[in-house]
């Protein structure tokens, strides 16, 4: 870790290394363990309990529900280290270092609950067919003051604010940049230092909001990884910087919310784009899209997980709530940026910031490959003079989604009969908790009047 990375000022204390496993709702879980624990760590010795990997929003492990906690006597997995993830930690003392892994069961299995390892399994059946998916992530993320836990609630940076209230749209305002440079500097230092692809940095609409694209990659688990990692640098760099980050879908109820698309294409055996409607297969693209919104409902609980996530599907934004398909438009669900040669793709535009990447992609890449595996059509295009009538729409309610996931046939295929009951079943109690719980809208609005 070099002294510019930190701007001069190095973390203090011994350097460590931090296995890590991603949990359902894309919390990062682990270990900290001293650098002379990298030989237990490579040979797979590090072990922590499964349930890890079944925890809810609140860190319950539900075993009243689930079992897999006490009812069973709560038992360990292994924790296997994936050594390409090896990277450093620039705000951590100089040396510290972390590591991604995947739960497995004793027997050399990986868990059913291991979200690295269910995006594994949909790579696998890629690769049987001779085809890779290329793919890459474009997350946006709001910075905030670091108040939050005193006020209650978020407010802008202050840079961004005059008497308190936010300075207006700030979408690519490069003063709005400029105001953040320093953050924004460490966010980028700290992506350097970890190797991650990230290419371009905007001001989006929100106070405080930001997107940063990272580049395709041939490989779409170390592309969850990256995206994975770069949640956290963002919340690192705020950190130092006395704010925090959020990739809560919708933090604010006057501002846009957050989205997290992906761009995937897919390559065959000789390198080809299968998805070029000039040099590939052409009907392979408009069926992989037609793939997409067939099992977009019934996924939609991984693309929206959490009950704040359904804030974000408004008429009239930026967040799709028509299950439509188009060529260069970003009102539709699926965009198609360009048809034609090896950077031909599908940008999929549904899910927020708040989405676990891992699940995000297998649902994706689940549902291009029924496209690809079927001739499917995907309706009528949108246009900029054309909607089609009577499209389809995704829910605007959390519990509508807990039960379409729930009995969704492509979601047991995709994710497996276990991990759609697991992660359906903690989503009900989330959505069930949330409608019972009485708001502070409830009491300004109802209590003084009924």
């Amino acid at each position: 870790m070099t002294a510019d990375i930190m701007h001069g000022k190095a973390a203090v204390g011994e350097p460590r290394i931090e296995i890590l496993l991603v949990g359902m709702n894309g919390d990062l879980r682990g270990k900290q363990m001293p650098l002379d624990a990298q030989k237990k760590i490579r040979e797979g010795e590090v072990r922590l309990p499964s349930s890890t990997q079944s925890l809810d929003i609140w860190g319950d492990d539900n075993d009243d529900i689930t079992g897999l906690s006490l009812t069973i006597g709560d038992p360990d997995g292994n924790c296997i280290a994936d050594e390409r993830s090896l990277a450093p930690m620039p705000w951590a003392p100089e040396g510290s270092m972390q590591v991604l892994a995947t739960m497995h069961e004793f027997d050399g299995s990986p868990s059913f609950m291991d979200p690295r390892a269910i995006l594994a399994a949909v790579l696998k059946r890629y690769d049987e067919r001779g085809l890779t998916p290329v793919v890459a992530t474009e997350l946006e993320f709001y910075v905030m003051e670091q108040d939050w836990r005193d006020t209650g609630r978020p407010s802008p940076p202050k840079s961004l604010t005059y008497r308190g209230e936010p300075n207006g749209f700030q979408l690519y305002d490069m003063s709005a940049v400029d105001a953040l440079d320093d953050y924004l500097q460490t966010v980028r230092a700290y992506a350097k230092a970890q190797n991650l692809p990230a290419e371009a940095t905007t001001a989006e609409f929100g106070p405080g909001q930001f997107e940063i694209n990272l580049l395709h990659r041939p490989d779409a688990l170390a592309a969850a990884d990256d995206c994975i990692y770069l949640k956290r640098i963002a919340e690192q760099a705020a950190r130092k910087h006395g704010l925090k980050s959020t990739c809560m879908a919708k933090p604010y109820s006057e501002h846009a919310g957050s989205g997290l698309h992906v761009h995937a294409s897919v390559i065959d055996r000789e390198g080809r784009n299968i998805l070029d409607a000039r040099g590939g297969e052409p009907t392979k693209l408009k069926s992989a899209c037609a793939g997409m919104l067939e099992t977009m409902r019934e996924a939609q609980l991984i693309f929206a997980p959490f009950a704040n996530s359904y804030r974000r599907f408004q008429p009239g934004s930026f967040a799709p709530i028509d299950l439509t398909w188009g060529n260069g438009h970003r009102g539709t669900a699926i965009r198609i940026p360009d048809m034609n040669g090896p950077a031909a793709r599908i940008e999929h535009r549904v899910a927020g910031a708040d989405a676990n990447p891992y699940l995000l992609l297998a649902a994706i890449l689940g549902g291009m490959l029924l496209g690809l595996d079927n001739e499917l059509d995907p309706g009528e295009e949108t246009t900029p003079s054309h909607v089609p009538a009577n499209a389809a729409r995704l829910t605007h309610d959390f519990l509508t989604a807990v039960e379409a996931f729930r009995a969704s046939p492509f979601v047991a295929d995709i994710f497996g009969e276990r991990y759609r009951k697991l992660y359906g079943d903690t989503k009900h109690k989330e959505a069930v908790t949330y409608l019972r719980t009485v708001s502070d809208f409830d009491y300004r609005t109802y209590l003084p009047r009924v």
